[in-house]
């Protein structure tokens, strides 16, 4: 499963084994000042995300990179039954070429109360 870490003013995911070939990375890094909001979501997203790279098990795992038709682009670990993190970043470039980020943790809350305090100015 995704693992978020922070430390040293850095989010970093790691992708493990089998997820870093639906992503293609074994791991994505961004300073926290590219950080532009975090919200928690009880659990699974059902909007469209777009196009895709990587694996969708229809109602129960995305993962992969997804680019919507209005252009946003997303970096996606998402599992059924696990809350949701949605990172926007503040753009594209700091965001290394992502928007958003939406990531499934169990931890989800703490998570998110560390990002909102670290990512403020």
């Amino acid at each position: 499963m995704t693992t978020l870490a922070v430390a040293d003013h850095v989010l970093t995911l790691t992708f493990p084994g089998w997820e870093r070939l639906m992503v293609g990375r074994a791991g994505y890094s961004i300073p926290l000042s590219a950080v532009d909001s975090v919200d928690m979501m009880p659990g699974w997203s059902s909007e469209v995300l777009g196009w895709r790279s990587g694996l969708v098990i229809s109602g129960y795992r995305k993962l992969g990179t997804f680019r919507h038709p209005d252009g946003t682009r997303r970096l996606v670990s998402m599992t059924r039954g696990l809350p949701l993190l949605r990172i926007r970043l503040r753009d594209r470039e700091l965001g290394a070429g992502f928007d958003e980020l939406l990531i499934s943790t169990s931890d989800a809350a703490e998570t998110a109360a560390e990002l909102d305090a670290l990512a403020r100015p």
